[in-house]
């Protein structure tokens, strides 16, 4: 397919960005790194909702020596290989999150209709020596996102991954989480950051988690992640690693005093495991100087961790557990991941997710811990076959 060049780039904070709307979407993705937000779902009330995160640096300008995706930095993206990558493998230097993250993105097609909305884009891989396609659907009547990346022309074992980054209120413990069963939780094998650095974290390295409102920190006392912000002036990374038996899985972050929840979709079966990014002023270094609070990364990914692609491909103590840290790519057969992101808007007592469950085709239950209801149309099969029809 050729490209097409008749979808206008909008500067949107400080970024060339391609943009496409429904009536209840109104959504920008980075021709850099595919990074996508600003996102307001509800556009057609009188209080629409912006949950993604853009970095507070984004109109200041960044060095040079900081990779595109930080000068850029909000929404979610896809990583490929998702990670640091700071170690060489078979011979390549990837940049943090892949070139997915950091190089520029071609417009392949678009459309608006009555039906919804559609864009596709498309980036050559020079390191991974293939191409990844990005497609996203906005269905009308719905505040979801749905995207594929279709992963071609490529070998061997690759770490992908999401980086949804969400902004929470500055009030704490205003977001409850909740996630569907998993089979092992655990804290970064390594003190996420270090003094000597300018970096400080509270939970303790390596720490198996059974129970995710207690958790033990390096101070021997215990602390509670299922609410956020929490534990100002700490950087933190927690793994979550789903039931890969689960139809779905899913995380959800609930906002009672904003009245909606933010939830995002997967097949367990591809991306294995939720990494949960709490970024709360912990880095004193350029360009984070403390400033970059109450946001979290729930990501959805096929990874050891965040530490990069050899870490992930190679022996690990997750894949040990028989857990997933990589998937295979074939040159003959493309590769694709399928993912399903948005907002519901809750009842009043409505105070955190205890499951969600499919109705039918096209239908979700989302049923809170005090027993209230959400019902939510929402095309669930797109998780297995990337088709909204």
């Amino acid at each position: 397919m050729k490209p097409i060049l008749n979808l206008p780039l909008q500067v949107v904070y400080d970024q060339p960005c391609f943009c496409i709307q429904t009536e209840q979407i109104n959504l920008a993705i980075t021709r850099f790194g595919g990074q996508m937000a600003p996102v307001e779902f509800y556009a057609d009330t009188d209080t629409p909702i912006m949950p993604y995160h853009i970095a507070p640096w984004w109109d200041k300008g960044l060095s040079a020596d900081h990779p595109p995706l930080l000068h850029i930095l909000r929404g979610d993206f896809f990583c490929c290989p998702f990670g640091g990558n700071e170690t060489i493998y078979n011979g390549v230097q990837y940049p943090t999150h892949g070139e997915s993250a950091n190089r520029p993105w071609t417009l392949m097609d678009w459309q608006e209709d009555f039906e919804g909305a559609f864009l596709h884009l498309s980036q050559v891989q020079n390191l991974l020596s293939g191409n990844i396609e990005k497609k996203i659907y906005l269905i009308e009547e719905q505040n979801l996102v749905y995207s594929s990346h279709i992963l071609s022309d490529m070998e061997g074992l690759i770490n992908p991954g999401h980086h949804a980054n969400l902004r929470f209120p500055d009030s704490p413990h205003s977001g409850r989480l909740a996630f569907s069963p998993f089979i092992h939780a655990q804290v970064y094998v390594q003190p996420t950051e270090r003094p000597e650095n300018k970096g400080y974290s509270i939970l303790q390295p390596g720490a198996v988690i059974t129970d995710l409102t207690n958790v033990p920190t390096i101070t021997g006392e215990f602390t509670d992640l299922t609410t956020y912000p929490a534990r100002r002036g700490f950087e933190d990374i927690v793994i979550l690693c789903s039931d890969p038996s689960l139809d779905f899985a899913w995380s959800s972050v609930t906002f009672p005093e904003g009245g909606y929840l933010w939830l995002a979709l997967k097949d367990p079966k591809i991306l294995t495991s939720t990494l949960l990014w709490m970024s709360n002023g912990g880095r004193h270094y350029e360009p984070w100087n403390g400033r970059h609070v109450n946001v979290m990364g729930l990501e959805d990914i096929t990874a050891f961790f965040h530490e990069g692609i050899s870490e992930s491909v190679n022996p690990n103590h997750l894949n040990d557990l028989g857990i997933p840290t990589a998937i295979p790519l074939t040159p003959e057969k493309p590769t694709s991941i399928h993912y399903i992101q948005g907002v519901v808007r809750i009842p009043k007592g409505f105070d955190r997710v205890a499951d969600i469950k499919r109705r039918g085709e096209n239908e979700l239950v989302i049923i809170s811990q005090n027993g209230r209801q959400v019902t939510l149309e929402c095309k669930i099969n797109f998780l297995y076959n990337g088709s909204t029809d």
